[in-house]
């Protein structure tokens, strides 16, 4: 009996080279593909004749008659295609199907996802923020947990940060150690923040406390504020500041009247702040447009029973009752553009503030300054309080001594740093422009050891 060949599949073109082949053709005659390796087409799928022609479909099993779909509705448009769960259908019995159970939502193909979680409204500070007395705890299961004693990052507040300034657990760089400082020196307290706009902090401060010649207690703050478009302002008001605090705790313990000594530490500062201007021939060639550095400063000397303060630029020193129903009082003018059309009468104060030239200053201190004039002056309250100094970065929030005096807490008095803490607050709150530093100085002067409770 002969052997039986594979049925060859009726093709009208090679599966390989697609040349035209005859009925009966065996192999092709271009490449030579064995054409009794085509596979037979499946039943379900209609054979297309020689023209590309569908073929009539064969009857359909067990004599059903199926109608034949329509191409088009009627009036010349395509029917409309319906997905499976678009129409309704039924079981074998003929009775309605249960609903299909609900997909879960598929993202849009955009590559866009609406289940993240939202923004928050605020990124955490660079700086420790000053308004939250408490930091978290760092997890002691983290990979990079510092040592007991070592420096905590600000970010994740869990790693420990290296000699460079980066945390070895999430690789946030640090804030540089005058973004945020804080000092307490006996009852005096300063704070100075970076603010939420600057990219570093111009500002610097100096307190202290020392005991005149009889033994009784003095306390001395400075703050000084740099001025942004000069050069090296943050050295300027670093500078200023030191050397005042330091001629101040000089001259005190020496017998110097406290005024004379606010004047005479007032030059020391100018002196310092010169000194940063004798730069080498190749930096000035470097940089021939750069003006000199230049800063302002404000003071404050506390006895037991005088008040003595000393200023240069903008920068405020405000009286503050510790009986809140006696009035506050402002014990500065400031050198500004603003305060000489006031004092001119030219315009209303509240004119000349809303001025875009009212912060211009008209005294600083730096090799450029057109005329060092310290202005000193000294005052005996009648009762105790608080003295605050400041720059405009917490003034331009609270202006008027009335509002300075809302924005202290009551015990400012006896808890100086945390008073300090909530009016820097106070002023970040309001948007943190400028760099914010402020010292309060608690009147009359108390002995050393007294502070914060």
């Amino acid at each position: 009996m002969m052997s039986q060949m594979p049925q060859q599949a009726a093709v009208s073109k090679c599966p390989s080279c697609e040349e035209p082949l005859e009925s009966g053709d065996r192999f092709c005659g271009a490449c030579g593909y064995d054409l009794s390796a085509v596979p037979p087409r499946p039943d379900g799928h209609p054979a297309v004749a020689a023209g590309g022609a569908v073929p009539a479909p064969a009857p359909a099993p067990d004599g059903v008659d199926w109608p034949a779909a329509r191409d088009s509705d009627g009036q010349g448009r395509p029917v409309p295609v319906h997905a499976a769960a678009e129409l309704p259908g039924t079981d074998s019995g003929g009775s309605p199907l249960p609903p299909p159970p609900a997909a879960p939502p598929v993202p849009p193909s955009a590559g866009v996802r609406f289940d993240r979680p939202g923004e928050p409204e605020e990124y955490p500070l660079q700086a420790p923020d000053p308004r939250l007395d408490t930091a978290a705890a760092p997890r002691p299961d983290s990979p990079a947990a510092p040592a007991p004693g070592a420096k905590v990052c600000v970010a994740c507040r869990a790693g420990r940060v290296d000699d460079d300034g980066y945390c070895e657990n999430c690789g946030h760089a640090q804030p540089r150690e005058r973004d945020h400082m804080e000092q307490e020196s006996g009852p005096v307290a300063a704070v100075s923040d970076r603010g939420l706009r600057h990219h570093r902090n111009e500002d610097a401060f100096s307190v202290g406390c020392t005991a005149l010649p009889d033994g009784a207690p003095a306390s001395v703050a400075i703050v000084c504020d740099g001025v942004s478009s000069a050069t090296r302002p943050d050295d300027a008001s670093l500078a200023a500041s030191r050397a005042a605090g330091e001629s101040l705790l000089t001259a005190l313990p020496r017998g110097t009247h406290p005024q004379q000594a606010m004047h005479d530490a007032i030059l020391a500062a100018s002196h310092a702040v010169n000194a940063l201007a004798d730069e080498p021939a190749t930096a000035r060639e470097q940089g021939p447009h750069q003006n000199a550095p230049a800063c302002t400063l404000v003071g404050a000397v506390v006895t037991a029973g005088l008040l003595v303060v000393g200023w240069v630029g903008d920068s405020r020193v405000y009286w503050v009752p510790a009986d809140r129903a006696t009035p506050p009082a402002r014990l500065t003018e400031d050198d500004s553009w603003a305060a000489q059309m006031v004092a001119a009468g030219l315009m209303s104060e509240a004119e000349a503030y809303a001025d875009d030239r009212a912060h211009a200053i008209t005294g600083w201190l730096g090799a450029d300054a057109y005329e060092l004039e310290p202005h000193t002056a000294s005052f005996k309250p009648d009762r105790p309080g608080v003295v605050v100094v400041c720059t405009d970065g917490l003034w331009n929030y609270a202006e008027s001594a009335e509002e300075m005096a809302d924005a202290m807490p009551l015990d400012a008095a006896v808890r100086p740093l945390h008073g300090a803490r909530v009016l820097v607050g106070h002023a970040l709150d309001g948007g943190g422009h400028d760099n914010v530093t402020v010292a309060l100085v608690p009147f009359p002067a108390v002995p050393q050891g007294a502070g914060s409770a």
